[in-house]
């Protein structure tokens, strides 16, 4: 037994993926789910619509301080736990015994809110922008929501595919999307400032002091409203590095290149989106004009403004494929999360999600879980206006789930905390505190409409309250009426105990040390459901 599965084993789980990822393909597989050049032009409005270059330049920079803190403190958790429910297991560990149940379900349900909507937002973006190519060289064609929507599927089902096959063709396949990826990037870049076309005023780029300092607030907020608001752009770039956590059953030496893997996503990925933005910046034309872009697809009436036709055909082009290696990298996170969670029981059904194919030896069930919540979440919400929602949901739901186990750790478990071989030291409680006041800003912040008073109405409206709040407190109901009589949470090695209620209750199991307190306990068929669910769970596919 190495020393990976040994420490995965007193976490109390049964290793059942082979460690075919290394630091690199682990980093691969969390900068493609970035996907900076697809995420970019994905949020542009957001970026440059509520606060103009403003919030492109210096506002990237300011929010890219608290996305780094968050970051290196769970880059911490991930060292000293690292497990596919990462984040959720954290919560359970570090929380007291009795809020333990409650908090890891619902940093699990969070967590997986962002997931689930992740490669469906991403791949109706794709979709979209495919679609907008053939509108450039077709000006007859007209996109139609269920052109968009059977293409999106069409996207979505082979990136199912690509999931489900062995993980040394995943992380491969994942390599090969972050070279694509990066690739592509650098070369937009390259062409953007290139081939940028005179203005007007006969200059190439725009004065520097205009590009730093105008604020074009196109909302009906103030100005320091309105810079905040256009912190979606990067929160919602940059809410994939939490991947290398739950690809970290994967990953050989994962306390130590799993939580590298976070840090590197955050900070490469931050500063060279900073980069690309600050190149938009410089060249935009007409800020309004890039906003109020009739196709729907503000990044290519962008392109137009400040580049020849070829060049403009091209960037979208790179920007598509850039977008495919996204939308897999994506599914393959959330695939792995909705296993991690089916295999404490914590959805209906999840036996079967939870089981391990014999012969790929991935989670291919939970795939296709996601697959079809996916779809469904896209009949619900395709369109202009509705798609927002999913895209919403994304940046509050991975924040929130992200900072639970933080700020349980830097309020209740600070002294008690067991760091792994990566960790801040003595910064670790400023940092974690700092992430939590970041995420506690930003929250309601994300759930601001652009406009007020007699501006609002349903097609201006904000949907994130209902899309991400409806669901979690459905949850949280189903908890206090239901599923707290069986959900105990995450097995915690005694190892990792830190609450005295918790090491008065030790047993053994199998050789290796549990607690009590995380076994579910209790009768009926609740109880009897959820309990085959993990031992289904942990049984040797082999």
């Amino acid at each position: 037994m190495d020393a990976d599965q040994a420490h995965l084993e007193a976490l109390g789980y049964k290793e059942e993926f082979k460690r075919e990822f290394g630091l690199w393909s682990t980093f691969a597989v969390s900068f493609s789910v970035l996907g900076l050049l697809p995420s970019i032009a994905s949020t542009l409005f957001y970026g440059l619509g509520y606060a103009g270059t403003a919030g492109m330049t210096w506002g990237w920079l300011i929010a890219m301080v608290g996305v780094q803190s968050v970051a290196m403190s769970m880059a911490e958790l991930c060292s000293s736990m690292p497990t596919s429910g990462g984040l959720y297991y954290a919560a359970a560990v570090l929380a007291p015994p009795k809020w333990g149940p409650l908090m890891s379900w619902l940093t699990g349900w969070s967590n997986w809110l962002c997931q689930v909507t992740a490669a469906p937002s991403v791949n109706y973006s794709t979709a979209s922008m495919i679609l907008a190519l053939k509108t450039l060289h077709d000006p007859s064609y007209t996109a139609k929501t269920w052109h968009v929507y059977l293409l999106t599927l069409g996207i979505m089902f082979s990136h199912g595919i690509i999931s489900s096959m062995p993980t040394r063709f995943i992380a491969r396949f994942n390599s090969a999307g972050t070279l694509m990826n990066t690739l592509c990037l650098f070369v937009v870049l390259f062409m953007i400032v290139g081939g940028a076309q005179p203005g007007e005023d006969g200059h190439k780029f725009n004065n520097s002091h205009e590009v730093w300092s105008f604020i074009d607030n196109q909302t009906d907020w103030p100005n320091g409203i309105a810079v905040l608001m256009s912190f979606i752009s990067i929160i919602w770039t940059m809410s994939g590095y939490d991947s290398p956590f739950h690809l970290a059953e994967e990953c050989s030496n994962a306390s130590v290149a799993a939580p590298r893997a976070i840090v590197m996503t955050s900070g490469v990925g931050g500063l060279m989106g900073w980069a690309f933005q600050i190149a938009i910046a410089y060249t935009v034309r007409d800020v309004a004009g890039v906003t109020q872009d009739e196709l729907g697809q503000p990044f290519v009436t962008y392109l137009q403004q400040c580049l020849t036709p070829r060049f403009v055909t091209t960037i979208t082009a790179l920007t598509i494929i850039s977008g495919f290696f996204m939308g897999q990298a994506c599914m393959v996170a959330a695939s792995r999360v909705a296993f991690a969670y089916s295999r404490d029981g914590c959805y209906p059904l999840s036996h079967i999600w939870a089981q391990v194919n014999p012969y790929t030896q991935t989670p291919v069930n939970a795939v296709w879980f996601n697959w079809i919540i996916g779809q469904l979440l896209l009949l619900m919400f395709a369109g202009d206006t509705a798609i927002g929602a999913i895209f919403s949901v994304g940046a509050i739901s991975g924040y929130v789930a992200f900072t639970m186990p933080i700020g349980i750790k830097v309020f209740w478990s600070s002294d008690k905390f067991k760091p792994g071989p990566w960790n801040l030291g003595r910064w670790s409680r400023p940092c974690g505190i700092l992430s939590v006041a970041y995420v506690a800003l930003m929250t309601p912040i994300l759930c601001l409409p652009q406009y007020k008073g007699k501006n609002l109405d349903l097609d201006t409206m904000n949907w994130t309250v209902v899309v991400y709040f409806g669901p979690m407190l459905l949850a949280f109901g189903w908890f206090m009426i239901d599923a707290r009589k069986w959900f105990k949470g995450p097995k915690v090695n005694v190892q990792h105990a830190i609450h005295k209620d918790h090491e008065l209750e030790e047993q053994s199991t199998n050789g290796v040390e549990f607690l009590s307190g995380v076994e579910p306990s209790g009768s009926g068929n609740s109880y009897e459901e959820h309990s085959k669910a993990k031992d289904w769970a942990r049984a040797d596919q082999v």
